[in-house]
């Protein structure tokens, strides 16, 4: 079955960094899109950085600048560089994926999160 784990989020003051890693696996010819979404309570989910295959990303505004996506997709990793963090930064992130081909195509599937908590 298709699995994400994330990791890597934790307890950062306002101005530090972070990097995230997700890794994925269960999809015998890969994923299309890869993506990292984030929520804070109260908020709906949101797409922070997006990463198709063979496409360039996509970054949510509030963001720009400071994160940025990257893929392995020989090791089927997506990992999210997190630079300049503001304490309204602070969510679980979670780790998304779809796969490209094969039985599990045209499904989304979703990791188990990771909490980031950026202090003042």
């Amino acid at each position: 079955q298709v699995q994400l784990v994330e990791s890597g989020g934790g307890l950062v003051q306002a101005g530090g960094s972070l990097r995230l890693s997700c890794s994925a696996s269960g999809s015998i010819f890969g994923f299309t899109a890869m993506a990292w979404y984030r929520q804070s309570p109260g908020k709906s989910r949101e797409l922070v950085a997006s990463s198709a295959s063979g496409g360039n990303p996509d970054y949510a505004d509030s963001v720009k600048g400071r994160f940025t996506i990257s893929r392995d997709n020989a090791k089927n990793m997506v990992y999210l560089q997190m630079n300049s963090l503001k304490p309204e930064d602070t969510a679980v992130y979670y780790c998304y994926a779809r796969p490209q081909l094969g039985p599990n195509s045209g499904m989304d599937y979703w990791g188990k999160g990771t909490l980031v908590t950026v202090s003042s």
